[in-house]
């Protein structure tokens, strides 16, 4: 056998074992958002959410969407041996989103303000000119 067919293989191996400890990382993500939601609704505050809560619940909703966009951005590279810039820009914005929105309000350096607008500004133009050349996938 070829030495680069058995590397081939085993890179298809772990990227199988990846996708399966990725899956079960996702599920359990879906399991404690379920406990989390099903806490803060009905034991603390009977459907009455107050902002940390609520917070702490968008936190967690997109920490799952980015556990299941790396999941699919795996599942793409073993089926096709190409990495979609697209979904990789799209999980990064989703990841800088996360850590805006979970901030603590009057807590934020100034400049980490600035540059995470800055980071959001380049990877919003990434994906612009991704969309706009026609690199990206329809």
């Amino acid at each position: 056998m070829d030495p680069s067919e058995l590397l081939k293989k085993y890179q298809k191996i772990v990227y199988l074992i990846l996708i399966f400890l990725f899956a079960v990382i996702v599920t359990f993500s879906i399991i404690q958002l379920i406990v989390v939601l099903f806490d803060s609704l009905i034991r603390n505050s009977p459907l009455l959410l107050e902002n940390r809560e609520l917070l702490n619940l968008f936190g967690y909703f997109l920490l799952v969407l980015i556990g299941v966009e790396l999941l699919a951005t795996i599942a793409a590279y073993l089926n096709e041996n190409v990495i979609h810039a697209e979904v990789v820009i799209i999980i990064a914005i989703i990841a800088i989103v996360r850590g805006v929105i979970l901030v603590e309000p009057g807590s934020a350096n100034p400049m980490n303000i600035v540059a995470t607008a800055a980071l959001i500004f380049a990877l919003c133009s990434g994906y612009y000119f991704l969309k706009k050349g026609g690199v990206a996938r329809q």
